[in-house]
């Protein structure tokens, strides 16, 4: 069965040529170059092929948000979600690595010069990062991280464990999240600062361990538990200002959420299309089970969540690139995508019967992607958490004076 059409938006003025076109090619190459990829390597979880990322860089899709003077494409945030949304549908670590190198951290001692030749090496797939924030106790609650760093001479040295962090090996650099001051009890989300470590790729530096997580998805490449026993950056490593990383994170979260919800509407849609092709195909009683009423009122329902959430997002990206806030509807594009992703993909498995209990077919891997979307970038309880409180006004614990909410001030 040929893939289903792609929905026709320009009646309400999201889809021009020009993004029907970035579409369409991003189309072509997830199913032509990324699919067969991943249903080579997720099984046996390989890593993403550096020949593969090439053809990304090739692309130009590691440079989609950055500035054209800067090597890159200059395009927003609508084409970075829908050329996310194709990439997942094949397989979503693909979707997902280009983000990290469509924004280089400006460490303060990057010259103009240095930072711009580090963009455009960025924007063509050469020097990738990566972020350790997350801790083994502190996941949404940034404001509880632990690791330390401590001025000694004329470098910062940084102590403590981070989790979570994927793609430490293949980084050419790590951000990583420290605590430079104890900040006052009810405001601990003061004090964090980010420092830009730079490191060989492949490998680790002096002071610095790492063990993969064994995870259960998100295969192409590995997510790293680390451990920093006394690394030594220099004191000009910092990024932005001395204890406002938490601000500068918060910053990013409207386009991080929507690249996230595009993912999470990629992989549902992958399943979606597999059990409208396996439906026509498997036949019970001497009939395609598409005849049956109840697998076609499943597709019917699974078809319209996922538009649901795709619409929802074009509605946020567009509000981004017009640079109208809207931190409460990424957190809905991001908790509708993810939660409507792990049930569509769950349908798709049931529409497979026990053959989508198998690894010969690929809905299983939606199903394990999609059920990850629900978790990082904030989970569901946290977007719920923000949604709530921009309707209903911030609650105030008795307890605890403040909260914060995954990267929310």
């Amino acid at each position: 069965m040929e893939d289903m059409p792609l929905p026709n938006r320009t009646s309400i003025g999201y889809m021009t040529e020009e993004r029907r076109m970035i579409q369409e090619t991003a189309r072509d190459f997830a199913m032509n170059e990324v699919l067969p990829v991943a249903n080579e390597l997720d099984p046996v979880q390989g890593d993403i092929p550096m020949d593969l990322r090439a053809k990304l860089a090739e692309m130009g899709y590691f440079g989609m948000l950055v500035p054209e003077d800067l090597g890159g494409l200059g395009l927003g945030c609508f084409e970075y979600c829908l050329v996310t949304e194709e990439l997942s549908r094949a397989w979503m670590s693909v979707g997902s690595i280009i983000r990290q190198g469509n924004r280089v951290p400006r460490a303060q001692f990057m010259s103009d010069q240095m930072w711009r030749d580090l963009h455009k090496r960025s924007s063509k797939g050469d020097y990738l990062g990566a972020l350790a924030m997350s801790e083994p106790q502190t996941g949404s609650d940034i404001s509880g991280i632990k690791t330390r760093a401590v001025r000694d001479g004329d470098d910062w040295v940084i102590t403590g464990n981070k989790c979570w962090c994927t793609f430490a090996d293949g980084a050419d650099y790590i951000t990583v999240i420290a605590r430079t001051d104890t900040g006052e009890e009810d405001r601990r989300h003061l004090g964090l600062t980010a420092f830009f470590l730079d490191k060989e790729r492949g490998k680790f530096p002096k002071g610095l361990t790492g063990t993969p997580l064994p995870k259960i998805g998100y295969f192409g490449w590995k997510t790293w538990e680390l451990a920093f026993d006394g690394v030594r950056v220099p004191k000009d490593a910092i990024v932005g200002e001395i204890g406002k990383a938490f601000y500068d994170r918060a910053a990013g979260l409207e386009t991080a959420r929507a690249h996230t919800a595009a993912r999470a509407i990629g992989v549902a849609r992958g399943a979606l299309e597999d059990a409208v092709k396996y439906a026509l195909e498997r036949e019970q009683f001497g009939r395609p089970i598409a005849h049956f009423q109840a697998i076609r009122f499943k597709i019917a329902k699974m078809a319209t969540e996922v538009e649901a959430a795709r619409q929802l997002l074009y509605y946020v990206c567009s509000e981004i690139d017009t640079g109208r806030r809207c931190d409460k509807e990424a957190s809905m594009a991001k908790l509708f995508a993810s939660e409507m992703a792990e049930r569509v993909c769950s349908e798709a498995i049931q529409i497979h019967g026990g053959a989508g209990y198998t690894k010969h077919f690929q809905v299983e891997r939606y199903w394990r992607d999609a059920r990850l979307t629900k978790i990082f970038e904030g989970t569901s309880e946290i977007q719920q958490m923000i949604i709530s409180d921009r309707i209903l006004g911030r609650h105030r614990d008795p307890v605890a004076k403040k909260k914060d909410r995954g990267g929310e001030d």
